[in-house]
């Protein structure tokens, strides 16, 4: 089996500007993206694919491999299934490890591999981790729920379940990792926009709500996502705690 890995990244954003080539310590976002994805043994190549030169050249600085895709592309998904097609390679399984996870972990990314070694052979797998409190009203953290095989039955900005009657529940936030069996990612690009994906703004909705099945993984390690400038300032805290 051969297994691609695609950074998507994108310097435009509303909510942080040119977040892949913020320095983190002595590393910008998108390097420990890409240190983690090849250190994790777990791909056969690793490519970063942007519509932006100033990363693309960045990537080439470093010594990763980086591809331009178009700036018409609506998501991540779509810009790795473009990746895809455009590197030669016969590919069974490909991987779309976002940009904005500099901190992503390397039981994280297996898990997320781990249901196409295990032989089931599903059509898309993704990662979720336990939810910290603090993060359950922020729209800006992704929660899922999953049926009694871990198969994901909704993605949410919300806190989901609502649980009115405050029992106790194990709530999940979403990873955005993805893997695709390839040919549901040639697929995926001509699935039309769907009315959840729209209302949450999550691309993951349109896979489910044109019948996909996404298998979802938990891993217990937990991870910094850069979304916002308050993510930003989490994280550079965290490096100065923790590599200094």
């Amino acid at each position: 089996m051969r297994v691609l890995a695609v950074i998507p990244s994108r310097y435009p954003s509303t909510r942080l500007e040119g977040k892949p080539l913020l320095m983190l310590g002595n590393r910008s976002v998108v390097q420990r993206v890409w240190d983690a994805t090849v250190a994790s043994g777990e791909f056969d190549e690793v490519v970063v694919a942007t519509d932006d030169r100033r990363i693309f050249d960045h990537v080439q600085e470093f010594g990763g491999r980086a591809i331009i895709t178009s700036d018409s592309l609506e998501n991540g998904s779509e810009r790795v299934a473009a990746a895809a097609d455009a590197l030669d390679g016969d590919f069974d399984v490909v991987a779309n490890i976002q940009g904005d996870q500099p901190f992503v972990s390397r039981e994280a990314i297996r898990a997320l591999i781990a249901p196409f070694r295990d032989g089931q052979d599903p059509e898309m797998t993704t990662v979720a981790m336990p939810l910290a409190p603090e993060l359950a009203d922020d729209p800006n953290t992704v929660k899922i729920v999953t049926d009694m095989r871990g198969r994901a039955l909704y993605f949410s900005r919300s806190l989901i379940p609502a649980n009115p009657k405050n029992l106790d529940h194990d709530y999940l936030q979403h990873l955005g990792l993805y893997a695709f069996r390839r040919d549901a990612l040639r697929r995926f690009p001509t699935l039309i926009p769907t009315p959840l994906e729209r209302a949450e703004n999550l691309e993951q909705l349109r896979a489910l709500e044109h019948g996909l099945v996404i298998i979802a993984r938990v891993a217990d390690s937990g991870t910094i996502e850069i979304n916002t400038p308050d993510d930003y300032e989490r994280a550079q805290t965290w490096v100065r705690e923790n590599e200094a």
